[in-house]
């Protein structure tokens, strides 16, 4: 209920008395009201510290109703410009594993090629193949594997169908179930490439029969032009080896072999039956293929694959570090072989599993036209399988081994490399950055900074939006031991992380004992160096 006071005064008061009067006035009001709840009985935290601002932020979790009083931010309009707040990219969201810091944002960057597939329209990618580009040392492979340790418990598998240097072994060993399948080097491992791969549930008997055979034929061609290395193989002899597979296929009830396929092309060069060309044209693929039966690569793909494929492991590795040390042919045909066996396994529809397809050194997969269209077809198809094809390379001059200048080939492995949306761009070099502008479309400003980043910095094309990312700023010391791949290149004056010593001793006797100071006397060898 309101209360009201009236006060009464004389007119000929001082104004001091009138002040004084008006205090006494306010006094009886105040004292006559209703007394003011304690802090306790209004069920508020008692204060941290005395003042108008009560408990804050320090207890009570909220803040008093009184303002400060905090004078305005002054600054230039240059200097606005340089903190304006919403300069920074929100990020692709926190789904998928964490992969680094956005160092523009100074936020944690989480990157799934198949949830920036699905995401928002404006943040969606149109596929899940990722291009890893950059310098030697520059934190590729430590990214990707990071990637991938991190994506494990995500539900993902990750497979590698060829490791030319072997350092995805220690990952795959390292992760509990890993699976790692040594090729070479005295083990009796082999890999069917003409495998026929588990049956597509999405596709009827007829559509199915025809994509096996097309992988098959690309497989053998691929092979045998590769070896050849002289241009493509003639009308003839495609039909030849399109021939002696059927037959093949027919003799072993659908389970086709590299030496199943030799011995039919030596029947059809003794007896091709009706159409006599085609013995001229068995000659040469079965004189490539006796490699694989007969040759260097004899007791790798030849017979029936003596291993299998583990679709429950988190990650499968097929170590070929062995073979890559032969020759470079010899790397070029054994990864040809490998990723058709995997391909065959990996491409299962039905077994609904999200797989990383690691390609290290993936320009050795577009070596030849019908490895180009065989690998432009993978990419196109990635999404139908839950593919992520993460195609690594050191530069984009890589593509320069494939063809000659202006071929088909080449401008087709460019085009396939281009189109690849989500890009990890690593740092680069000075020749670099012009190929970047050109075959990339990246901005000239993008490709300067390329040069100037540090190891394990990024830049991150995802869709439309592009983010400057760290990743080695999130790892664990377990990662970075496990991931780092440069031990083989560390200085010689250090045994087992400890620095070797030089003694005195050691120092003097390379001192002369009587120095001629003239420069023929330093040139000179020492008396103690040749009595050594």
């Amino acid at each position: 209920m309101a209360r009201y006071a009236a006060m009464f005064e004389p007119g000929d008061l001082s104004r001091h008395d009138r002040h004084a009067h008006e205090r006494q006035a306010a006094r009886v009001t105040r004292e006559a009201g209703p007394k003011k709840a304690a802090r306790r009985d209004r069920m508020l935290p008692e204060p941290a510290v005395r003042g108008i601002f009560g408990p804050g932020l320090v207890k009570g979790g909220y803040w008093n109703l009184a303002r400060p009083s905090i004078p305005a931010h002054q600054a230039t309009s240059q200097q606005l410009a340089g903190i304006y707040p919403f300069v920074a990219d929100a990020g692709l969201g926190h789904r998928g594993p964490i992969l680094g810091v956005d160092l523009n944002a100074d936020a944690l960057w989480h990157f799934s090629p198949w949830e920036a597939y699905v995401a928002d329209a404006g943040r969606a990618t149109l596929s899940t193949n990722l291009l890893v580009l950059g310098a030697y040392r520059a934190g590729k492979s430590g990214t990707i594997k990071t990637l991938v340790a991190r994506s494990i418990a995500f539900g993902h598998q990750a497979v590698v169908p060829s490791d030319p240097k072997g350092e995805w072994v220690a990952v795959a060993e390292a992760i509990d179930g890993g699976v790692v399948i040594r090729i070479g080097g005295g083990s009796a491992a082999r890999l069917n490439p003409l495998d026929r791969g588990p049956r597509r549930s999405d596709a009827d008997d007829e559509q199915d029969a025809q994509m096996v055979r097309q992988r098959r034929i690309t497989t053998l061609v691929t092979l045998i032009e590769m070896a050849l290395g002289s241009g493509h193989l003639t009308a003839v002899e495609h039909a030849a080896i399109h021939e002696a597979l059927e037959r093949c296929i027919a003799a072993t009830g659908d389970h086709p072999t590299l030496r199943g396929v030799y011995e039919q092309l030596g029947r059809i060069v003794d007896d091709a039956g009706t159409d006599f060309r085609l013995s001229d044209g068995a000659v040469q693929p079965r004189f490539v293929l006796r490699r694989f039966v007969e040759g260097d690569l004899s007791g790798l793909f030849e017979d029936e694959s003596t291993v299998a494929f583990d679709a429950e492991a988190p990650i499968v590795v097929v170590d070929t570090s062995e073979l890559f040390a032969r020759s470079e042919l010899v790397a070029q045909l054994t990864q040809v072989c490998t990723t058709a066996w995997i391909q065959a396994v990996v491409s299962d529809r039905s077994a609904h599993r999200t797989r990383y397809l690691i390609r290290e050194e993936g320009w050795r997969d577009m070596t030849s036209l019908a490895a180009l269209q065989m690998f432009q077809q993978w990419l196109k198809l990635s999404r139908h399988y839950g593919i992520s094809n993460v195609v690594i390379l050191h530069k984009l001059g890589d593509l320069d081994a494939v063809g000659d200048t202006d071929s088909k080939e080449r401008n087709l492995a460019y085009s396939i490399v281009g189109d690849i949306e989500n890009k990890f761009i690593f740092r680069v070099n000075h020749q670099e950055t012009a190929s970047l502008r050109e075959r990339l479309n990246l901005p000239a400003t993008h490709a300067e900074d390329a040069r100037r980043l540090r190891i394990g910095v990024f830049l991150a094309y995802v869709g439309q939006h592009s983010y400057v990312v760290d990743c080695f700023a999130t790892s664990t010391e377990w990662e970075y031991e496990l991931f780092k791949t440069d031990d083989a290149v560390r200085q010689d004056d250090h045994v087992d992380g400890m620095p070797v010593s030089i003694r005195p001793d050691d120092l003097d006797a390379f001192w002369p004992e009587h120095p001629d100071t003239s420069l023929d006397g330093w040139l000179a060898a020492t008396g103690k160096e040749g009595s050594r």
